[in-house]
């Protein structure tokens, strides 16, 4: 098997590194993610500006492709040149996985997610993909036990074969920090759909030192005005990994019917 691994945390964060360690054995894997932090850039592409490339050795066991852009160029970049570059003509991964990101993308945070959107865009393309987040700790986050979690995940969802052309999950795992005797236990899986409640989002009015006024975004990432039983945010909330299958066509398939008879009259 061959997989493209990318994020949008940058290719030195310590979540990709642990991920990549994690995932080594399943065969043979290739980096390309970002040179610099993407966090929250959702779906961008680059179009008016060069995409600059650098080979990277990231650790002793992990180097890889950094890209100066965002995730979803990363694996534009990647399917579209840099693997049949190197693999030949015709040639795809077979899996693409985006993670490991610090920090969980539950609920209506996949909208807006880097992370995610690597994953979507290879999708797309017709390669399938796995987003992979960690809910972050209050100290300090394991975060190699919170690849030992996700490479189960990843296990359980292989298990049963290659996933489809098109198919994207995302896969969450519960927070893990040093020091906690549970922090490797194991945790059950639970497919669930996401929670569809909006942030509570929060801004400080500030000045410059000349008076311009701004805000600067305060409200917490995870603060949902409300969290539906059984969805992502509660089952991750409670300690259990979460996956959700996603979808790139944002059709409102249920409303076609009432909007053809609008408009034909």
């Amino acid at each position: 098997m061959r997989i493209l691994l990318t994020n949008d945390d940058g290719i030195g964060a310590p979540g990709i590194i642990a991920l990549h360690d994690a995932i080594s054995d399943l065969g043979e894997v290739v980096v390309v993610a970002p040179k610099t932090v993407q966090s929250a850039t959702s779906h961008g592409i680059t179009y008016n500006q060069p995409l600059m490339v650098s080979q990277v050795r990231v650790t002793p066991t992990m180097g890889g492709t950094a890209v100066d852009g965002r995730p979803a160029d990363c694996v534009k970049l990647a399917l579209t040149a840099l693997w049949p570059d190197r693999f030949g003509q015709e040639q795809r991964p077979d899996l693409v996985i985006s993670g490991m990101n610090a920090g969980a993308n539950c609920g209506i945070n996949v909208i807006y997610s880097g992370t995610v959107a690597a994953a979507i865009e290879a999708a797309f393309l017709g390669v399938p993909s796995i987003a992979v987040s960690l809910l972050l700790a209050g100290g300090d986050t394991d975060y190699e036990a919170g690849a030992m979690h996700a490479r189960r995940a990843i296990d359980a969802v292989l298990a049963g074969g290659a996933l489809n052309a098109h198919e994207c999950l995302s896969i969450n795992i519960p927070k893990t920090e040093r020091g906690d005797p549970q922090a490797q236990d194991q945790r059950k899986i639970r497919v669930c759909p996401m929670n569809v409640h909006a942030l509570v989002d929060k801004y400080e009015h500030r000045h410059t030192p000349n008076g311009e006024p701004y805000y600067w975004a305060s409200g917490h990432g995870l603060d949902f005005r409300e969290t539906d039983e059984g969805t992502d945010v509660h089952e991750l909330m409670n300690g259990r990994i979460t996956l959700t299958p996603l979808h790139f066509d944002l059709t409102c398939r249920s409303g076609l019917e009432r909007w053809n008879a609008r408009i034909r009259g």
